[in-house]
């Protein structure tokens, strides 16, 4: 490869676009170069050059591409936002204003957007690229993602306080549009009511709520002493506390002494905690609702 190529490519940490080129070699040695890079063959040679290169390389190419006109959006933001790894297969994904004239390319998905602006509120900088902020990148990823990783991925954005249930449907109001649009305004409405896991969700809709069942306070925050505890769900006129235990819950002996003794601390500011493990809980559902009741009802008001 020509030397004055090579040295914009370090220069550039891989990549170097064809106007920086020209600024230091003719027309004719970029496409020797060029050449010379087709013949040489790999694995992946049949593969369009952005599935070929470094991920980052990738991004920075198509970004390029648009000339700064565009941010990194959809499944590719939410890689740079650290909440799913895109695998190879996946194309780089920009949005752009409408009427920019820019299309698709191989590996390269544009989709084109009225008033939008590659600046904020809409578009963050992070780890030195421009992209869409993530409220609305989870909703523009929502179609795009199998069905089994899309609520697990909001709620962890949720629980990691990278966003919140308020930003995700303002974000949601924004799209005219959307594939299985009420499955994601059900799970915001949990989400919106405090439900922090799948099991928490799956128990509000076929345990605790209906006839005879209190307004439960989700995340209620307590304050025992100088410890704050947050419970899971708080009747508060009975001070009843019911915790869900996931299917995992309780592995580790060490773990279950902590639950025990958060329990015994609650017990010495009047807050009963009931706890259903994951298995009762979505096998014995009617059972699980008999007995929450029950101890709700036998407590002192």
């Amino acid at each position: 490869m020509d030397a004055r190529i090579q040295s914009l490519l370090v220069r550039g940490d891989g990549l170097v676009t064809r106007r920086d080129m020209l600024r230091v070699a003719p027309a004719w040695t970029i496409q020797t170069a060029r050449r010379a890079d087709l013949l040489i063959r790999s694995p992946n040679a049949d593969l369009p050059m952005l599935a070929r290169v470094e991920r980052d390389v990738a991004r920075r190419a198509a970004l390029a591409y648009v000339d700064e006109r565009g941010a990194l959006s959809r499944l590719t933001a939410l890689e740079v936002w650290g909440l799913r790894r895109q695998p190879p297969g996946e194309p780089v994904y920009l949005d752009l204003p409408r009427g920019s004239g820019l299309r698709d390319r191989a590996h390269l998905v544009v989709t084109h957007r009225s008033d939008f602006a590659v600046a904020p509120p809409q578009v963050v900088t992070r780890a030195g690229l421009p992209v869409t902020r993530l409220d609305r990148t989870l909703v523009d990823c929502w179609p795009l993602l199998p069905p089994i990783d899309r609520s697990s991925l909001l709620i962890r954005a949720v629980n990691d306080r990278m966003t919140t249930p308020r930003r995700l449907a303002a974000a949601l109001a924004e799209v005219a549009r959307m594939p299985d649009r009420g499955a994601l305004s059900g799970l915001l409405d949990r989400l919106a009511a405090g439900c922090r896991s799948p099991l928490e969700i799956w128990g509000h809709d076929h345990v605790f709520t209906g006839p005879g069942m209190p307004t439960f306070i989700r995340q209620a925050r307590v304050r025992v002493g100088a410890r704050t505890i947050y419970l899971d769900m708080f009747a508060a006129v009975e001070r009843v506390n019911i915790e869900l235990d996931g299917a995992t819950s309780h592995g580790d002996p060490a773990e279950r002494e902590i639950d025990l003794r958060r329990d015994a601390l609650l017990a010495t500011v009047g807050i009963l905690v009931v706890r259903f493990s994951h298995r009762r809980l979505t096998t014995a559902p009617v059972q699980v609702r008999q007995e929450t009741l029950a101890i709700l009802a036998n407590r002192p008001a």
